[in-house]
């Protein structure tokens, strides 16, 4: 298995479902559209390239169903080469079938009511009768083709449904029934994917549960079938229905909700509060200007200069010259990314120009019609997120986490502490002082996020995020505080002190979150980090101390730490002098050193036993046979650039086979050393959760 995680939608027929489960997808496409050309789908060069992707499962086997069918391939060499049952194949062509009846024919209101019922979305008759969305949408509403919502009876109609949930069809009956009373719609999190997964359901169920307790109905539109905000009973009414704009405005229409939470579903309920809010939509908590202020580079920049905050030298470019110039005048390497993308998806660090001129060609593709930022990349500072949460007045830091990788990783993919533990107070002091600030400046009201860089004891504002971050739940556990459920409380009106909740809570104990990978399941990933997050999950530990809360943490993601063993340790030459305490730290506690030639000279030279391993260049046996034979324990292997070197890249690969744990970051090692350190010096002990919040 490959996936990390699905989505579901429900129709009347099987072909209204399937497309709008393909735009519940969220992955840009309003249709099984392949996205080939005309000209290619006549190419036999490409036939071939389709019969290809038919007859080996993937991700996008979908949409070459379609390219097959229009580039003539006959249904039967579909079914043989892909054993899809040919009922399936009938009707997905018969979508294609009335696709080119649209392009030929006028848009009569029987078309339209049949196209719809089909599962068409306006976005994409929009395409194919040449008009755009809000024209196929007037023409609707004129000619009264509007969906209607149908129950999903739980009790199978043998005693009285008191939890159901509705999806929408064209059809005549509606079976919704809105209630007058007082409600609140949750708009949720859509699929699981990397960048966005079970962290914002969890925010979602909590609202759900605050608005139950303030006596307001709660509505969830979620389209994921494995999360908890779907289950029938969490709410009190679930619309199965596919996350766009469309299909969103048509259940307020219907409903009429007193508010819309938009701050609990990560990026996908934002991108639509704007857009809803311009539609007369009740968004409550942060206003939506608030977070295009956030979210809009260059009034984020001025919302900064006007706070007199820092932020790191960046630029916005709209054209591959523009790029290059602005990465010139700040000064490689830079961060680079196309703007509004999820999970730090096509970011990348870049380190010299024809770089930057591949990334270029890459990022058109991924954000058509969105700029390119780039950003200054501060080397070897330490990354800190703050989650708060604010009822337009009173602001409370929520927690304060210290990243252990250093900034330049995905905040999803590193490893973090709460509270931290290399930062000084007056420094923490500084960072509440400018969230606050922040806080204040955009009107939050609900749940924020913010992420910093400390480099050289100045603080630099790396990003706001008006909203309930991924790290949400991890702090509300690591507080005993249930953040979301205070947000949903005061968005429906209550302040923090009626809440009571207006000191940062200061644990006792420090908690530590640690990143689950799906590197073994990609025979050619690299298990490098880096700005785009790679991680499907996480992890909790907590103890007394860092090194054993950090141990908990990685024995619950499934490394098993050695408490004795070798050590290989290979890392670039700017971390050659960090390196040095840390294999001091491990020949203190008994580890036998490994290492390459120039690390193993520099570990001598300064007085650190170690023995001379050679690289795989170099002959055999080289590190990866000392890997296979179980002789290495721990590697720590750093490396420079995006283009990693074909050692490092296969040790890495080994170290995943094998499942031996491994830092690719000096202060990942560092966090290892004394996790170990911990082990050795006596079994951890075992506490609930509730205890360690009772001390606080």
């Amino acid at each position: 298995m490959k996936s990390v995680g699905e989505t579901m939608a429900i129709g009347r027929t099987f072909k209204e479902a399937l497309q709008k489960a393909v735009r519940s997808l969220e992955i840009g496409r309003f249709s099984m559209n392949s996205g080939l050309s005309p000209e290619s789908l006549k190419n036999p060069e490409y036939h071939g390239l389709i019969r290809q992707k038919l007859r080996e499962p993937n991700s996008e086997r979908l949409f070459y169903l379609t390219a097959a069918m229009k580039a003539g391939i006959e249904l039967e060499e579909i079914h043989q080469l892909t054993k899809i049952d040919p009922w399936f194949l009938c009707n997905i062509e018969q979508i294609l079938n009335f696709e080119t009846h649209l392009r030929q024919q006028p848009l009569s209101d029987d078309l339209l009511r049949q196209a719809k019922a089909y599962g068409f979305s306006d976005r994409r008759l929009a395409e194919l009768t040449g008009t755009d969305d809000d024209t196929i949408r007037e023409r609707r509403t004129q000619a009264d083709i509007v969906p209607v919502y149908k129950l999903v009876d739980t009790c199978a109609a043998e005693f009285e449904a008191y939890t159901p949930y509705y999806y929408s069809t064209y059809e005549s009956e509606d079976e919704s029934r809105p209630g007058e009373v007082r409600k609140v719609m949750i708009l949720g999190g859509g699929p699981n994917r990397i960048g966005q997964g079970i962290e914002f359901d969890y925010c979602c169920v909590h609202a759900s549960f605050a608005l139950r307790e303030e006596g307001v109905q709660s509505i969830m539109v979620n389209s994921n079938p494995e999360t908890v905000s779907t289950d029938y009973d969490t709410s009190d009414k679930l619309y199965f229905e596919p996350l766009t704009y469309e299909d969103v405005l048509h259940i307020i229409e219907r409903e009429s909700p007193d508010g819309i939470i938009v701050q609990f579903g990560g990026q996908t309920p934002l991108n639509l509060a704007v857009p809803l809010a311009k539609a007369g939509a009740p968004i409550i908590g942060t206003p939506p200007d608030s977070i295009d202020r956030a979210e809009d580079r260059e009034r984020f920049q001025a919302l900064i200069e006007n706070l007199g905050l820092r932020q790191p030298k960046n630029a916005i470019a709209t054209s591959a010259s523009e790029a290059l110039q602005a990465a010139s005048k700040i000064g490689y390497p830079v961060l680079v990314r196309p703007s509004y993308v999820l999970g730090g998806r096509a970011m990348e660090i870049v380190y010299e120009q024809e770089q930057l001129e591949a990334f270029i060609h890459q990022a058109v593709h991924v954000s058509p019609g969105h700029p390119i930022l780039v950003d200054q990349f501060l080397r070897d500072a330490i990354e800190i997120d703050v989650d708060a949460i604010s009822d337009g007045t009173t602001t409370v830091i929520g927690g304060i986490m210290e990243h252990i990788e250093e900034a330049g990783i995905h905040s999803g993919d590193s490893a973090c502490v709460l509270p931290p533990i290399s930062i000084s107070q007056e420094l923490i002091q500084e960072i509440k002082v400018q969230t606050k600030a922040l806080a204040q400046e955009l009107g939050v009201v609900g749940l924020m996020n913010i992420q910093y860089a400390v480099k050289d004891n100045l603080i630099y504002v790396l990003e706001v995020n008006p909203r309930a971050s991924r790290t949400a739940p991890f702090v509300s556990k690591a507080i005993g505080v249930p953040l979301a459920k205070l947000a949903t409380k005061i968005m429906l009106g209550k302040t923090l002190p009626e809440l009571g909740f207006t000191r940062e809570m200061e644990p006792t104990h420090l908690a530590v979150k640690e990143s689950v990978f799906p590197f073994i399941r990609f025979p050619d990933v690299d298990i490098l980090l880096g700005p785009e997050m790679k991680s499907t999950g996480e992890v909790m530990g907590i103890d007394r101390t860092f090194g054993m809360a950090f141990a908990k943490a990685q024995l619950a993601a499934g490394y098993s730490l050695p408490l004795s063993g070798n050590v290989f340790i290979s890392v670039r030459d700017q971390d050659k002098q960090a390196i040095l305490p840390v294999a001091r730290d491990f020949a203190q506690i008994e580890f036998g050193i490994y290492a390459t030639q120039g690390t193993s000279d520099f570990l001598t030279k300064h007085g650190v036993h170690n023995r001379k391993v050679a690289k795989l260049s170099e002959g055999r046996p080289h590190v990866i046979d000392h890997i296979k034979n179980e002789e290495i324990n721990l590697v720590i292997n750093t490396s420079t650039g995006s283009k990693t070197a074909s050692d490092a890249y296969l040790i890495r690969r080994a170290t995943l086979v094998y499942n031996l744990p491994y830092a690719t970051t000096i202060a990942g090692a560092k966090a290892f050393a004394q996790a170990i350190a911990a082990l050795c010096s006596g079994d951890f002990e075992v506490t609930t959760i509730q205890e360690y919040h009772g001390d606080h």
